[in-house]
C-alpha cells in the first residue's frame, strides 16, 4: 500500500478586511498557510513571499533524516527573502508573516510553524491541534492565568509573540508524526480559528471529501462574520493504488496566487499553479437574485384587482424591508462607535501611532472607523516587534485602554531613543 494525500484549498477575503493578506499552498508533498501582517498591502507581500520561498521544497526534496534541517532552512531563507523586500522598498518595513506547513514524507509528516496559524489532525473523528500558537494570550493560559474561553474574548487575543519580519531571528517550531490511512489535516488562519471552536470545525469536517469540507468551513466562517482573511487546507491521507486519482498539480490561493502582489515581487519566484482558485471558480461568492415587475393593472385585463393587492403586499413588505435596513444600520452604527484600537495612519513605515473609533476595514466602499486622535509618534520609532503589532492594529476595551495603549508605545520608543537601547530596536543590531 502507498499512502499519499487528497487536497483542496481555499482563501476568502472576508468580510470586513479590504483585502486578503493571506496566502495558501498545496500540493502532494507541501501544505502551506501563511497569515500576513503589516497592511497598506505589505501582509500580502510577506504572505505570498512565504509561499513562494517555502514551495522550493519542492525542487530539491530533502532525505527523511535532514527534513527538520531543511524547514529550519527554509524559514531562515523566507526571512531572507522578506528582508530583501524590505530592502526594496523602506515603506514596507514592519511587515510581517505566520507560517505554517506541513511536509509530506510517505508515512510520517513534518510540521513547521511560526505564529498563530494552526494545524490540527483528524483521526478517527477526533480532532487534535498538532501546534502551540504564538501568542500573548496563549503565554497567559500557559501560566494559568486565564481559560480558553476567557482567551477568545480577552482585548489582547491578536497579539503575536513571533512572526517573520525579515529583521529578528526566528526559532520555529519542528516536530515529526506518524501518518495513517484514514488520516486528516487541516492547516488554517486566525480567520478560521478565530470564529469557530475545534468542536465546529470538527463537526463540518467529519464527511465528505476535502474540497467539500473546506468549502464549508469558509462559508461557516463567512456566516459568523468573517471579521479576518480565511484560509483553509485540507488533506486527507489515501491509498493511492486504491484511489485511482491523479493528483499531481499544486494549488496556490490567497494573495500568493494573485497576479497583482506577483507583479510587485519581481524578485520573487512562485510555483506555478494550473489550477484555479477554487474560491474564483464560479466569477463571485453569490448570485443576485432578479426582482421583476408586473405590467399595469390596465394591462392584465381579468385578475388586475388581485394583482393590484399582490403589488400592494409587494409595496409593504419592501418598506418593512427598509425599516428594518434603516434599523439595523443605527444598531450597527451605535456598535461601531463602542470600537476603538490603536493602528497606524499613513504607511507602515513612515506613518504615525494613532487610537481609532470603529473597526479596522471598510464595506461598500465606506471607512468602518475613523481617526479619533493621532499621537504624533511616527511608528518607525518603535520596537520593531511593537512595529508589527501596530502594523496589524492592537484592540482596545474602550477609549482609556487606546490611550494607555499609546502611552505604553511611546515609554517603548522613547527607551529606543535612550542609551540603554535593547536588540529589536531601530539602528541597534540583532
Amino acid at each position: 500500500m502507498t499512502l499519499r494525500l487528497r487536497y483542496a484549498a481555499r482563501s476568502d477575503v472576508g468580510l470586513v478586511r479590504r483585502g486578503n493578506e493571506d496566502s495558501g499552498y498545496a500540493s502532494p508533498r507541501l501544505l502551506i498557510v501563511a497569515d500576513g501582517m503589516g497592511g497598506h498591502a505589505a501582509g500580502e507581500l510577506a504572505s505570498a513571499t512565504a509561499v513562494a520561498t517555502l514551495a522550493h521544497l519542492e525542487l530539491a526534496p530533502p532525505q527523511a533524516s535532514e527534513v527538520l534541517a531543511a524547514l529550519a532552512a527554509a524559514i531562515d531563507n523566507t526571512g531572507a527573502s522578506i528582508r530583501a523586500v524590505i530592502e526594496d522598498d523602506a515603506d514596507l518595513a514592519g511587515m510581517g508573516t505566520t507560517v505554517t506547513s506541513l511536509y509530506w514524507m510517505g508515512e510520517r509528516i513534518a510540521l513547521v510553524h511560526v505564529g498563530d496559524s494552526r494545524a490540527y489532525l483528524m483521526r478517527g473523528g477526533v480532532l487534535t491541534q498538532l501546534t502551540h500558537d504564538h501568542t500573548f494570550v496563549q503565554t497567559l493560559i500557559d501560566a494559568g492565568r486565564i481559560t480558553e474561553e476567557e482567551a477568545a474574548i480577552h482585548p489582547r487575543r491578536s497579539l503575536i509573540m513571533r512572526a517573520l519580519d525579515g529583521l529578528n531571528p526566528v526559532e520555529p517550531d519542528l516536530s515529526v508524526r506518524e501518518a495513517r490511512l484514514g488520516d486528516r489535516y487541516l492547516l488554517c488562519s486566525d480567520g478560521l480559528s478565530g470564529v469557530m471552536s475545534a468542536d465546529e470545525m470538527a463537526g463540518l469536517m467529519r464527511d465528505g471529501d476535502p474540497t467539500g469540507s473546506v468549502t464549508r468551513l469558509v462559508e461557516f466562517a463567512l456566516e459568523r462574520g468573517a471579521p479576518d482573511n480565511v484560509t483553509v487546507v485540507i488533506a486527507d491521507v489515501i491509498d493511492s493504488e486504491s484511489s485511482g486519482e491523479e493528483n499531481v498539480i499544486p494549488v496556490v490561493v490567497g494573495a500568493a496566487g494573485e497576479p497583482r502582489v506577483r507583479v510587485r515581487l519581481p524578485n520573487v519566484a512562485f510555483p506555478a499553479d494550473a489550477q484555479p482558485d477554487p474560491d474564483r471558480a464560479d466569477g463571485g461568492r453569490h448570485a443576485h437574485d432578479r426582482l421583476t415587475l408586473t405590467p399595469p393593472d390596465s394591462q392584465l385585463g381579468e385578475g388586475g384587482g388581485r394583482r393590484r393587492r399582490r403589488r400592494w403586499r409587494l409595496i409593504v413588505v419592501l418598506g418593512l424591508l427598509l425599516a428594518s435596513t434603516v434599523i439595523a444600520f443605527l444598531v450597527a452604527q451605535n456598535w461601531l462607535h463602542s470600537r476603538w484600537y490603536v493602528a497606524i495612519n499613513g504607511s507602515p513605515g513612515t506613518g504615525t501611532i494613532a487610537i481609532y473609533n470603529g473597526i479596522q476595514g471598510s464595506m461598500l466602499g465606506f471607512n468602518l472607523s475613523t481617526v479619533s486622535a493621532d499621537s504624533g509618534l511616527t511608528v518607525g520609532s518603535l520596537p520593531f516587534f511593537d512595529q508589527e503589532l501596530v502594523s496589524k492594529g492592537i484592540p482596545a476595551s474602550d477609549e482609556t485602554d487606546a490611550q494607555r495603549i499609546v502611552s505604553e508605545l511611546k515609554d517603548r520608543a522613547a527607551a529606543c531613543a535612550g542609551p540603554l537601547a535593547v536588540s529589536g530596536c531601530p539602528g541597534v543590531a540583532p
